[in-house]
């Protein structure tokens, strides 16, 4: 038994499997489909699938580039949009995450924090509230925030208000409802508050 499983995983580990960032995306027509549809509804174009919509996907480099290509949207606006940079620092779930040009693939859940983008001596610093971050493999990175501000439009003394008050709510709160919401207040309020006391 245990001869057989090693030749079984022995054959499994030989091939080789690409990534799928190394497959190139192209349209894939499935010609039964067609053929079906046409016998079906002959006067009516077939419908399209979202592969016939998608762009190729671009090419990995061959080479390590020098910048980081950044999009930076909210629903309301594009704050970035093609912005090449040397590095961003994210506020990942699982804590701060540097992106610098050649970062392997990633997808990353945001929390609130702070949003750092490097481009030479200049920094720049936002505050986000949540949303997501991927990392591509032709180093882009897309940041999809739920809410953004610059960090420097943002009132210390409006926090510490904010914080008292969902502090004081946490602490009364009766139902699972109202425990939840002033929990998500509190985190919010104390990640605003480490952002601007450095």
């Amino acid at each position: 038994m245990f001869r057989q499983t090693a030749r079984i995983l022995a054959r499994r580990t030989s091939a080789v499997r690409s990534f799928s960032s190394d497959v190139p995306a192209s349209s894939s027509v499935d010609s039964n489909f067609i053929d079906a549809w046409k016998k079906v509804a002959p006067n009516l174009d077939p419908p399209q699938t979202p592969l016939s919509f998608m762009k190729p996907r671009p090419a990995t480099p061959a080479t390590l580039p020098t910048k980081l290509t950044v999009n930076f949207v909210l629903p309301y606006s594009s704050e970035l949009s093609g912005k090449e940079v040397d590095m961003v620092i994210i506020p990942a779930t699982t804590g701060q995450m540097g992106v610098l040009p050649g970062h392997v693939p990633t997808i990353a859940e945001l929390k609130p924090g702070v949003l750092s983008v490097h481009e030479d001596n200049d920094v720049k610093k936002y505050f986000l509230s949540s949303g997501f971050a991927f990392i591509h493999a032709n180093s882009v990175a897309d940041i999809i925030a739920v809410e953004a501000v610059p960090l420097d439009r943002i009132d210390p003394a409006l926090v510490q208000q904010g914080l008292a008050e969902f502090t004081q709510k946490l602490s009364s709160a009766t139902t699972e409802l109202e425990k939840a919401e002033a929990q998500i207040g509190v985190e919010v309020h104390s990640a605003l508050n480490a952002a601007l006391t450095g």
